[in-house]
């Protein structure tokens, strides 16, 4: 795994970027870059890494997880792709930095299982509108949406495996 560090000026801040790559033994590449303020580089690298090399092994993925206050949109985090609908392998996660470490795990995670739900091909968007198994989600109240619902139950499993595996403290 390479580490690359590097700053630009955007807006008279400096932001720090780390870029990341996942090398597999198969050969394919993934990149995982990841930016804000107000987190572990350690934990989010370690998170992001395990998902991906766990389930996306054999995938060619372009992950930025971006950090910052969430407050405002009233949410802790969010997933989209960033590249084309077809086969999407581009995505950005946004999440917020006020979390503690089991929250943020959870929360990281949550958001790779919707990444994971637009790889499979289960979460869509056709024509602006977002669809689960080919059912439109906007007929539904947030927490009614079937994806969403996969995610929460996903998180919880997701994160016991992730801190059996790399014996991760809950605190």
């Amino acid at each position: 795994m390479g580490l690359v560090s590097f700053f630009y000026e955007s807006q008279r801040k400096t932001f720090i970027c780390k870029f990341f790559c996942l090398v597999s033994t198969l050969g394919s590449m993934s990149y995982i870059y990841h930016s804000g303020y107000g987190y572990s580089t350690r934990l989010c690298q370690s998170v992001a890494t395990w998902f991906i090399e766990k389930y996306f092994p054999k995938h060619k993925i372009t992950l930025d997880i971006i950090h910052r206050g969430m407050k405002r949109e009233g949410c802790v985090g969010y997933c989209d792709t960033t590249g084309g609908w077809f086969r999407p392998r581009n995505f950005e996660i946004e999440i917020d930095t006020h979390l503690d470490k089991e929250t943020y795990i959870k929360t990281l995670l949550h958001e790779m299982f919707h990444m994971k739900q637009f790889i499979d091909g289960s979460l869509k968007t056709k024509w602006s509108k977002m669809y689960y198994k080919n059912e439109p989600v906007e007929n539904y109240d947030y927490f009614d949406q079937p994806h969403e619902i996969a995610a929460r139950e996903a998180e919880e499993s997701l994160y016991k495996e992730y801190v059996t595996d790399n014996k991760v403290s809950h605190k």
